[in-house]
């Protein structure tokens, strides 16, 4: 629809003055030569000849003695005649580019309120004060963080349907009107729209908010007043289980942050009571479709707060240790913590360092980021904060690409928020260039975009070696697609950041990055699903940890041929990974928890409860089993849930491994 086709007598603007006798007649001139005719001029008290000016330049004057902005668009509603369906407000200084109105116009028939964005031009840009362009900066992030609708700007120049104002049914009457008018906007689902538009100085007399400072102050108390109620209101029409979930996500957190000893029965027991109230709040999290940025990011940062002062894991003091004899000039990779060479150097913590006689398995990159840690301080809750900050970092990716609501299966899930805020583990460093991978790789194509995939992808292997297949996928995709000039350089920018980081301590005759000879390496055990069962008719399987690379080689071809994208293999091959691996340990699951985010996978959701069985195993030291029904416990929800959103999906769309 063109504008030409818009009844524009069905239009009654609304113009509020207050000492503007220099423009308004310009002001009512310009309106007429854009056809509109039907002009309401409401003066708000002024002291010149403004309603004068405007009479005679043809509008209708209207007079409010009180004072206020809001009261004189207020007042200029009232006695509507019934032709008129929609409302423009503009004001009469002369400052908007009414030129621009036929823009507004075409949008009629595809939204309800339309508003003119001042920041989206440079100069717009130029005209707003330092106050007014704080102001805005202040109130949209407000009304985001609350109400989860990124607004640019609180301009004067707006066009609303006379049906979707009086459902919005504006109360303030100060200079909140115009911020009232957004949020109600969003609450009353109006379809709203931002046009870029011109601004210009104000062509006579002074600014009620930014031409003194008193002023603008005026204006900035009134609109976060006027927030501030809005808040208020907003808080009770929240659906009551979003309240339960978060108060059970704090009061989990709590209950769990002092019980950290697994091998003390009653502290066990405390733990997993913590852990069973974090899960009922995280279930009722999955009720939850719309939740503002505010909401959100505050549970999400309050939560891994509370858990930052819990005692970690044990493998923090292997990072630790790491970092540490790497600043003495040692190379971790070959010296175990045992190693008489390093005695001299032990710390206080030094007992509590597990797998002592084994060298560092973690790689390059990971040793150079504890290097870099511990040189600042060898402090648990600094390398804890480090892994928080990427982890909430992946947060804020997923709710950048999918929303709120569907990123709390991430950044809510107790599985995550002990994974690295209470058990201090690293994965998260791993997690978020793989994430950041796909959300490149899986968006519209752009110029390079697969050359930023495979280095992100590059910086996961060198963080941690189970990313090595995706790297492979990304390279596959590009030879399905013939190019193998690109597959090359994807496989050579992805082994970039290894190769560069294994310098650091590797030797022109020696470059042992895995200590292979290990019993860790070579047939630990650890919670493992599949090579268990292998395992029970299969004693020779217990003593090779190596014949399990053939089912996941096997996999992963399959999924080479068959994925679409970096998601779905990505998600299916930690699947099978998770599966196949003779060693698992609870934090390997918040691997493949934020690539179900887009289809909210309920074997995730599952086992982001059920693998708080695993923690039974320090109170069995030195034997580190599960017995069957626990080991089922942990297990079957995941891969019963997994397999049910899969067929879910496959239903739903014929898409082999269901959708991406």
């Amino acid at each position: 629809m063109s504008f030409t086709q818009i009844n524009l007598d069905n239009i009654l603007v609304i113009v509020p003055v207050l000492n503007e006798e220099d423009t308004i007649a310009k002001v009512v001139s310009k309106l007429n030569a854009q056809g509109l005719n039907r002009i309401r001029v409401v003066d708000n008290g002024s002291t010149d000849q403004s309603k004068h000016q405007a009479r005679a330049a043809g509008a209708e004057v209207i007079e409010e003695p009180q004072g206020g902005y809001g009261q004189a668009c207020w007042r200029g509603l009232q006695d509507l005649p019934a032709a008129i369906e929609w409302i423009l407000f503009c004001d009469g200084d002369g400052s908007d580019d009414l030129s621009q109105l036929p823009q507004f116009f075409e949008q009629c028939d595809r939204h309800d309120l339309i508003l003119g964005d001042r920041t989206a031009t440079p100069q717009g840009r130029a005209v707003l004060t330092p106050v007014q362009q704080f102001g805005n900066r202040l109130a949209t992030s407000l009304i985001a963080w609350g109400w989860g609708h990124t607004y640019n700007d609180l301009g004067p120049l707006r066009l609303i349907r006379r049906s979707a104002l009086e459902k919005i049914a504006m109360q303030d009457r100060a200079f909140g009107w115009t911020v009232e008018m957004q949020v109600r906007a969003i609450e009353t689902r109006l379809r709203i729209c931002e046009l870029p538009v011109e601004y210009h100085p104000r062509q006579g007399g002074q600014s009620k908010i930014s031409g003194t400072l008193i002023g603008s102050f005026k204006a900035g108390r009134f609109i976060l007043g006027t927030l501030a109620q809005l808040y208020r209101k907003r808080l009770p029409q929240l659906p009551y289980w979003l309240w339960l979930s978060t108060l059970l996500l704090v009061l989990g957190c709590i209950l769990m942050q002092p019980h950290s000893n697994f091998q003390a029965p009653i502290a066990l027991r405390n733990f997993w009571m913590g852990a069973g109230v974090m899960g009922l709040g995280y279930m009722l999290s999955w009720q939850v479709k719309r939740i503002s940025n505010l909401w959100f990011w505050s549970v999400a940062v309050l939560t891994r707060l509370l858990l930052l002062p819990m005692l970690p894991g044990s493998d923090v003091w292997r990072y630790l240790w790491e970092g540490h004899i790497q600043n003495l000039g040692f190379n971790p990779f070959a010296f175990a913590p045992n190693a008489p060479e390093l005695e001299a150097f032990r710390t206080v913590w030094w007992s509590q360092i597990n797998h002592m006689d084994v060298s560092a398995i973690y790689p390059p990159l990971t040793q150079l980021g504890f290097r870099g840690l511990a040189a600042i301080a060898l402090n648990v809750i600094l390398f804890k904060v480090a892994f928080v900050v990427a982890d909430l970092w992946v947060c804020g990716l997923l709710c950048r690409r999918f929303g709120n609501a569907k990123s709390m299966l991430y950044g809510w899930n107790p599985l995550i928020l002990y994974s690295f805020a209470g058990g201090a583990h690293y994965d998260s460093w791993f997690i978020l260039p793989l994430v950041a991978a796909w959300l490149i790789a899986d968006r519209n194509p752009r110029p390079l975009d697969w050359l930023w995939s495979a280095l992100l992808v590059g910086v996961s292997v060198a963080v941690k070696w189970m990313s090595v297949p995706i790297l492979g996928f990304l390279m596959w995709r590009s030879l399905r697609q013939f190019k193998i000039w690109r597959a090359v350089c994807i496989g050579l920018v992805g082994i970039l950041p290894m190769g560069l980081s294994s310098l650091a301590f590797c030797q022109p005759n020696r470059c042992s990055l895995i200590p292979t000879e290990s019993v860790f390496v070579s047939y630990g055990r650890s919670a493992e699903f599949i090579p268990y069962w292998v395992g029970q008719f299969w004693q020779p399987s217990l003593q090779a940890n190596w014949i399990y690379l053939f089912p996941l080689a096997l996999f992963v071809g399959w999924l080479l041929l068959r994925a679409n994208g970096i998601r779905q293999f990505t998600e299916w091959y930690l699947f099978g990974l998770l599966l196949l691996t003779p060693i698992v340990h609870f934090w390997y699951f918040a691997w493949v928890v934020p690539f179900a985010v887009p289809t909210s996978n309920w074997g995730v959701r599952w086992v982001s409860l059920s693998a708080f069985v695993y923690f039974v195993l320090p109170s069995r030291l030195p034997d580190w089993q599960l017995t069957q029904p626990e080991r089922l416990l942990l297990w079957l929800p995941f891969v019963m849930g997994w397999l049910w959103t899969e067929w879910k999906l496959t239903r739903s769309s014929p898409k082999v491994l269901g959708v991406d």
